[in-house]
Order: structure tokens, then C-alpha cells, then sequence
């Protein structure tokens, strides 16, 4: 295994870790049954946000509140409808799914500020108010490169999608 890989593995065990109460929750291992951007799951999408949030984080060497962190990215798009549905309109889901995803996460879990933070403002530029936490800018930033890159399939995101499935 080179340096790479283990790193991989090593921010995996970590996000396992510190989201294992989200990842436990029968609701977000429901997000394995909606397609998000082109073949990848929510739940898939969720996990690749937030391991590249991890990364950017680890490798600027910012001091962020990890579990924060990373529990509102696993839930920064945890509302339980299939937004490609032709009976819900396309045009609004951009700027409403936050403040969904936000009133569905309060529902089932305790949530502190950062991840209230994480979770209703990672669609900034498309919704007015930026994040106002580093961990916000950083899921929102991980969030806009995991969508282009699982929406044009780029083979590389392809390789921490496989290591995400493996998280049970």
C-alpha cells in the first residue's frame, strides 16, 4: 500500500469515526437508494464531500472542528425525496434542498451551529448567504468539486467513491 492509499484508508476510518452516529442512522443509509449526479448515490455524494472537505482541511492545515465537519457534510443533503421526480420542480431544488436538508437533519439528530452552518448555506454562491464557519466554506467548496466530478464521471473521483462504498 503506498502513502496515498493509506492516507485514503486513514481519512475514511476517521470520517467513520467521527459521523458514526449519522452513518448509523437507518434515514441516511437510506440516501443509498436515490441517484444524485450521474451514477453515484446521495449516500455515496455525502461521503465524497466529506472526504474531500477532509482532505483540503488535512492538507491546508486548518483548524477545524473535525466532527462538525464532518457530520454536516454526511447530512448536507439529507432530504428524503428523489429531486429528479418530475412532479417536483427542478428550478427551485437548487436553492430549497438546504433549508430541507436542514429541518430533516434537526428532526433526527442534535446539531450544533458549525453543522447547522454546513448544512443550510453549502449551496452559496446559488443561495445568497455565504457560510459563515471554515467548515462551511470547506463543504461547500468539496461540494461543487464532487458534483462536477461525479457529474462528468472523471475515473479519479471514481477511486474514493469505491473506498466510500466500502463504508458500512
Amino acid at each position: 500500500m503506498d502513502f496515498a492509499e493509506k492516507l485514503q484508508q486513514e481519512t475514511i476510518l476517521k470520517m467513520c469515526e467521527l459521523g458514526a452516529d449519522v452513518l448509523a442512522s437507518p434515514k441516511v443509509q437510506a440516501l443509498r437508494g436515490f441517484t444524485h449526479h450521474g451514477r453515484v448515490t446521495r449516500y455515496e455524494h455525502s461521503l465524497s464531500v466529506c472526504y474531500i472537505a477532509m482532505r483540503i482541511a488535512g492538507r491546508l492545515r486548518l483548524r477545524v472542528d473535525e466532527q462538525s465537519m464532518v457530520r454536516g457534510a454526511l447530512l448536507h443533503d439529507y432530504f428524503l425525496y428523489d429531486w429528479h421526480d418530475l412532479g417536483r420542480s427542478h428550478l427551485t431544488h437548487g436553492f430549497t434542498h438546504p433549508g430541507e436538508a436542514l429541518r430533516e437533519a434537526e428532526r433526527d439528530f442534535s446539531l450544533n451551529w458549525i453543522e447547522r452552518d454546513v448544512i443550510h448555506r453549502h449551496m452559496f454562491p446559488l443561495t445568497p448567504i455565504p457560510p459563515q464557519t471554515r467548515e462551511g466554506r470547506l463543504v461547500s467548496l468539496a461540494d461543487k468539486i464532487s458534483a462536477v466530478l461525479e457529474t462528468f464521471g472523471v475515473p479519479q473521483e471514481m477511486r474514493v467513491i469505491r473506498l466510500c462504498r466500502a463504508v458500512r
